[in-house]
């Protein structure tokens, strides 16, 4: 595995991770929307992410095929029901009285992004490594 192989494969990280904190931020944000452009409350969204494999990784096609990187294959709607909270006087209400308000769970949300921010760290400092690592080479060849 060379320098340019660790550096595409913490670069696909960061990328999906940054998308990740997106959708997360979404999620905290539309905590309180009860009414969509699709109908309804706001459906929470999850990620989907999926190893990238390759043979050879380096160049080197007697190398194993491994995890080469991560990919967002998907974002996902949560379709479990929304939590249904009295307020007759809402403009949302149904005739029965209750509105329908989004699942969202803050307080996961929170521990979410809180994951994403460390695994972006992780990987920026992995990218901070191999570039070290190449400035030195570069400096034995002087």
């Amino acid at each position: 595995m060379g320098l340019f192989d660790s550096l595409r494969i913490s670069g696909s990280a960061l990328t999906a991770q940054r998308l990740r904190m997106d959708v997360i931020s979404s999620n905290i944000a539309n905590a309180e929307t009860t009414q969509t452009p699709e109908g309804g409350p706001y459906k929470v969204r999850k990620v989907v992410f999926t190893p990238i494999q390759m043979a050879g990784l380096g160049g080197n096609p007697l190398s194993q095929a491994s995890a080469a990187g991560v990919a967002v294959t998907a974002i996902q709607n949560d379709e479990t029901e929304p939590r249904l909270v009295y307020e007759p006087d809402h403009p949302n209400a149904r005739p029965d009285g209750f509105v329908a308000y989004p699942n969202v769970d803050v307080v996961s949300e929170m521990v979410d992004m809180l994951s994403a921010t460390r695994a972006y760290e992780a990987n920026v400092t992995a990218v901070n490594a191999a570039k070290s690592m190449a400035q030195r080479a570069l400096d034995i060849g002087r």
